[in-house]
């Protein structure tokens, strides 16, 4: 266990590295000014509110049918009003009593010292933030979902938390000590909060449009290799054995299920190059979910849902997905050339969007994702991870190669070896 924490909080720590700090950088930057305990106040919201809605918000969804969008709506509101207040001085006073009487009505004290702003803009920071994570984290999240947390899961999400804050406390101390030693900057801090506030909104406002993952999808096509072995150490047997003790009672329910691939298929025993094996028969994919694009197959009826039986004589890729995580993102490109490439030859992919973060639940930011990646192929939702779960699976992405007798013959986790997966 403590050796998950550590490469949980390890793993937390390099993933500022990776593509998926671009599109929140300014609202960290943004700390480097103001009152002189923002940037404690920003990481305390932060490692609160990202541990907290990671960890609960799916169930708090499922139980009182919450809208998924509506925190994340909230969270862009709160850094468009940020921007408002750098840009518009004024503001500034006003809105730091505001929430130091909201936030601190027993310590007066923190009036003016911008440790309530920031507390209220971490906790935005951590609804808005989609890293890019590993198995480790990929496999507290499944648990949250299908409910399964326990004390372990919560230590491990804190842990990765902490890890995601301490270089993001170090930008911000960072940003402050270089304003301090160019006089042209500490002589204008006005001007520099005021460029600051304009980034935020344009923050705000790309994050509300789906612009930020717009720009995120173009900054990975130039950049394909960017970030691609930063969390790999996750995948040592080190690792991977201590998340086999942490999957073990959630493993212990599945395993009573009917609907469960015959054998866990383990990433330290991937199948040889270009030689296929037999891994049991496929689960019966998902029917409760809603489907897409489910009309570019020739069923020979109208139907809402597919099943294995309709593709028998197929042979089928399942791919893991999630359209906020980068490492399914690059993914996309070689599916797309496989899809256009076998589709005649009887090769049929089915994109299972197992979602990782609660805004990625709904349907309708599915189906826009689904078109700007220019994705054509069925998909279905896989809300409750009840596909997820069937598989044993652990990664974003995945994929499962089935033959047309529903046989698993070959699979692959995560990016890379596009060349052995197509080669069977």
């Amino acid at each position: 266990m403590i050796l998950l924490l550590f490469f949980a909080f390890i793993s937390g720590v390099v993933t500022i590295l990776s593509p998926c700090i671009l599109p929140v950088l300014p609202i960290v930057l943004s700390g480097s000014t103001g009152g002189k305990k923002r940037p404690l106040g920003v990481v305390i919201g932060f490692v609160a509110s990202f541990s907290i809605f990671t960890l609960a918000l799916s169930a708090l969804i499922q139980a009182f049918n919450i809208n998924p969008n509506i925190l994340r709506i909230v969270a862009v509101i709160i850094i468009l009003a940020f921007g408002l207040v750098l840009v518009i001085p004024k503001l500034q006073q006003k809105f730091e009593l505001l929430a130091s009487q909201f936030l601190s009505r027993k310590n007066p004290k923190t009036t003016g010292t911008g440790f309530s702003g920031g507390i209220l803009l971490g906790t935005s920071l951590g609804l808005v933030w989609t890293p890019c994570v590993g198995p480790i984290m990929a496999s507290v999240i499944s648990l949250a979902i299908t409910q399964n947390v326990d004390s372990a899961s919560v230590f491990i999400i804190l842990a990765y938390s902490l890890g995601t804050a301490l270089p993001m406390l170090g930008i911000m101390f960072g940003g402050r000590k270089l304003i301090a030693k160019f006089p042209v900057l500490s002589k204008n801090p006005g001007k520099i909060q005021r460029i600051f506030g304009i980034f935020m909104i344009i923050v705000g406002l790309s994050i509300a449009t789906g612009l930020d993952r717009q720009f995120q999808t173009a900054v990975l096509r130039t950049f394909p290799n960017w970030g691609t072995s930063i969390t790999s150490f996750e995948s040592s047997d080190t690792v991977i054995d201590a998340l086999d003790k942490l999957n073990t009672d959630e493993s212990d329910t599945t395993m009573m299920m009917s609907n469960k691939v015959e054998q866990e298929l383990d990433w330290r025993d991937p199948p040889s190059r270009g030689k296929l094996d037999n891994f049991g028969m496929a689960p019966e994919l998902v029917t409760t979910g809603q489907w897409f694009n489910i009309d570019q197959l020739d069923l020979g009826e109208e139907t809402n849902k597919i099943t294995m039986e309709d593709l028998k004589g197929k042979v089928i890729l399942l791919d893991f997905w999630t359209y906020s995580c980068v490492n399914c993102v690059r993914t996309i490109p070689y599916l797309a050339s496989w899809h256009e490439t076998y589709k005649d030859d009887g090769l049929i992919i089915i994109g299972v969007h197992s979602p990782e973060f609660a805004f990625e639940r709904d349907p309708q930011n599915v189906q826009n994702a689904m078109k700007e990646l220019g994705i054509t192929w069925p998909v279905v939702l896989d809300n409750n991870f009840e596909q997820w779960s069937a598989y044993n699976n652990r990664y974003w992405p995945a994929h499962y190669f089935i033959d047309v007798e529903g046989q698993i013959r070959y699979f692959h986790f995560g990016e890379g070896k596009y060349d052995d997966s197509e080669l069977p």
